[in-house]
This record gives structure tokens, C-alpha cells and sequence, in this order.
């Protein structure tokens, strides 16, 4: 798994004109399912998303976990993640799990980010074409890969 995490004041996502997902103050966390992906790479991700010391303590630094201080997630599906360029312009998604079995690891992940104490999550809809407005607050942008934990189980 693949997830791009950004610090927001506030995100939106829309599918057409219908506001599909909505939060305040959290984490926008753009997911990427790859083939080989299980249950455990989404519990390791969401226990690490929901702890990630990021978001501002009473003196400004960056010292509290989503979970401290009552943040949301706001989680959207993307395959692009797993885009491979190494031929050509064109990226090939050959890495990205098939709807199928994409689908329920999303959905379970944010079930794990619930179990981890987030209490505010809000979704996109999976396989839609969607528009994600947000603030993006710092900026502050965190990129994981569930990969560097694959060496050490």
C-alpha cells in the first residue's frame, strides 16, 4: 500500500456535482492498493497514519497524533499511486490490486484507522472519478510505502 498524506484544514471530495466526503481540520490521505497487499499492510498503515506525530501541539510544533487531538480522515481511493514509468511516457498500473480486491483492503482500511482511535472518517467513492479540493495546512505532506515494512516482518 501507498498512501500520500496531507495535513489539511479542511478537504472536500466530489463525485459529479455531489459532495461524496467532507472534514475539517486532519489528514487527507490519498491510498494506493498494490497486488500483493493484505489485511496487515492496511492495519500497519492506518496504526502508523492514526499515530504520525504531525499535527500542532500548544506551541506550535508538530508533536500530536490525529488521535490526540480529535482530527479527521478524509481517505480517497488511488491507483495512480502504483504507477510504474520505467518504459516510456505512459505509466503502466500493473502493481495496482483489481477492484475487486482493492476495494474491500480500502474499506478495511478505514475500519483500522478507526480501531487506531480516528473517530471522524469520510470517504470518497471507490472507482469514481472524483474532484479533492483542500487547504493544505503547513504544508505538510508525508508519503508512506508499506514496502519498508515488508524486510522486517
Amino acid at each position: 500500500m501507498k498512501a500520500v498524506i496531507q495535513r489539511v484544514r479542511h478537504a472536500r471530495v466530489l463525485v459529479g456535482e455531489q459532495a461524496a466526503g467532507a472534514i475539517g481540520p486532519g489528514f487527507l490521505i490519498l491510498l494506493g492498493v498494490a497486488q500483493d497487499d493484505t489485511q496487515r499492510e492496511a492495519e500497519l498503515l492506518a496504526g502508523k497514519i492514526a499515530r504520525l506525530r504531525v499535527m500542532e501541539d500548544d506551541e506550535g510544533k508538530m508533536n500530536r497524533a490525529l488521535t490526540d487531538c480529535g482530527g479527521a480522515a478524509l481517505v480517497v481511493s488511488q491507483f495512480t499511486l502504483l504507477a510504474d514509468i520505467k518504459k516510456g511516457n505512459r505509466p503502466a498500473f500493473t502493481h495496482a490490486a483489481p477492484p475487486g480486491t482493492a476495494a474491500p483492503l480500502y474499506e478495511y482500511f478505514c475500519d483500522c484507522l478507526r480501531q487506531a482511535g480516528v473517530t471522524e472518517i469520510a470517504t470518497g467513492v471507490f472507482g469514481a472519478d472524483m474532484q479533492v479540493t483542500l487547504q493544505n495546512d503547513g504544508p505538510v505532506t508525508i508519503l508512506m510505502d508499506t514496502d519498508i515494512w515488508r524486510n522486517t516482518r
